[in-house]
């Protein structure tokens, strides 16, 4: 056959030809360096400097965590121990560790009830945190505030009791109610609740010695338990009041407004170390001759108010990031106010304002050490007096406060990690 002839015979592959791997610079490893390290020169001299401060910084850690004391009396003995040697003193933590989660006054042999409070914490936010759990388990979150009561404050448990029955009776009055008045509803619960309660003051003076546990005042808490203490209570109750104050900033009556514009305003311009002060000094002057009025519940309220504050603003904006036409979708359907916001606004401007939400909640939980600037022995408080102010420990400052840092940075990036999750289980826009 000529050359000719063989050029003018077509050739048609009848398999396909399998596809050819990408260069090396376009794939793997390769690939991910270059786009996300060495993209350009800026990028690339910034990635040489961060890499090499992390390795002077793992040299320096190396051996100070690798030549570390857990078994001493006192820094002196820790510092003959390493002999010129650089190492931490972690002795500190061994020694001190009770004092640091549990404060100095929290009797030793009562530490595994607010040990198993923390646990059972778990279980009772767990179908708040996860829809997917069957919605029977929220009575496990229900009663979870009055057994936490009773363990970390100790007393008989008669008292929790009464305070379920006083909420129970409250709400049948209410539901009783609601559907000719909603004002009547309220104060129907309200005067029921209080019934029960007044009533059931008798009877846990009768039944003092039930099931009782030996009882612990508030000024013999402390350290860690503290501060989660703090920031459970305060972000779980700023939630909702932060709600409401979001939907009475927003209302069409002017004292509803005017006060929750004033309540934000006013508690948002002031520092929270002066509510504290005002918590710890000045509402003393205010109360009757006589009247003790615990601490720790001053300072719950304070920062619950504090928060709440902040969180109004942030659902406010989540409210007004909606548009108009799910307000009229809601009057559509001839849904009333209460089930437009149940049903209709409130599902989307939470979902909006989750970031800014876990924002407040995360900034809450770690402004809980400034109670020690009032003389409540928090985690902060202890390891700024009593522990570096003894003998023994004066002098070790990385150890601690290390170890303080390790345990506000697991709560925080645990809130932190389950809202990123949430807020994409809750994407439904397609991107």
């Amino acid at each position: 056959m000529s050359d000719t002839h063989a050029r003018s015979v077509a050739f048609v592959r009848k398999e396909e030809i399998p596809p050819a791997p990408p260069p090396a610079s376009q794939a793997g490893v390769v690939m991910w360096l270059r786009e996300n390290l060495f993209s350009n020169w800026f990028n690339s001299i910034l990635t040489v400097l961060g890499i090499l401060a992390v390795y002077y910084l793992v040299i320096w850690l190396t051996p100070w965590l690798a030549n570390g004391v857990w078994d001493a009396d006192s820094l002196s003995e820790c510092r003959e121990i390493l002999d010129g040697t650089r190492g931490a003193c972690f002795a500190v933590l061994t020694e001190r560790w009770n004092q640091l989660l549990f404060g100095f006054g929290y009797p030793s042999d009562a530490y595994w009830r607010p040990a198993l409070a923390f646990v059972l914490l778990f279980g009772a936010v767990a179908p708040i945190l996860f829809s997917d759990l069957p919605r029977r388990l929220l009575i496990l979150t229900a009663l979870y505030p009055f057994v936490a009561y009773w363990l970390i404050w100790g007393g008989t448990i008669v008292v929790p009791i009464v305070a379920i029955l006083g909420f129970v009776a409250g709400y049948v009055a209410y539901s009783q109610v609601v559907d000719r008045s909603f004002a009547g509803g309220a104060l129907a619960g309200i005067a029921a609740a209080a019934v029960v309660w007044w009533l059931g003051g008798f009877i846990s003076d009768e039944a003092s010695g039930f099931l009782a546990l030996s009882e612990v005042p508030s000024r013999d808490m402390g350290g860690f338990m503290l501060n989660m203490i703090l920031g459970t209570v305060c972000v779980s109750l700023s939630l909702p009041i932060g709600i409401v104050l979001a939907l009475g900033r927003q209302s069409k009556l002017p004292i509803i407004k005017g006060f929750c514009v004033v309540f934000i305003e006013f508690v948002r311009g002031v520092p929270l170390i002066t509510l504290l002060f005002v918590a710890n000094v000045v509402l003393a002057y205010f109360l009757p001759p006589g009247s003790n009025f615990d601490l720790i519940l001053r300072v719950i309220i304070m920062i619950t108010m504090f928060a709440s504050a902040y969180i109004a603003e942030v659902i406010r904006g989540g409210l007004a990031a909606l548009p108009r036409g799910q307000y009229e979708a809601a009057d559509s359907l001839g849904l009333d106010y209460a089930q437009a916001m149940r049903l209709i606004i409130l599902p989307q401007a939470l979902k909006i304002s989750i970031p800014g939400i876990v924002n407040v909640a995360v900034g809450l939980f770690k402004d809980t050490t400034l109670v020690s600037i009032i003389s409540m022995f928090d985690l902060v408080g202890l390891i700024r007096g009593p522990i570096l102010a003894s003998t023994d420990w004066n002098g070790v400052y990385w150890e601690l406060w290390g170890f303080a840092a390790l345990l506000f940075f697991v709560i925080c990036y645990g809130i932190s990690q389950y809202s990123q999750w949430l807020e994409r289980r809750l994407t439904t826009d397609q991107r």
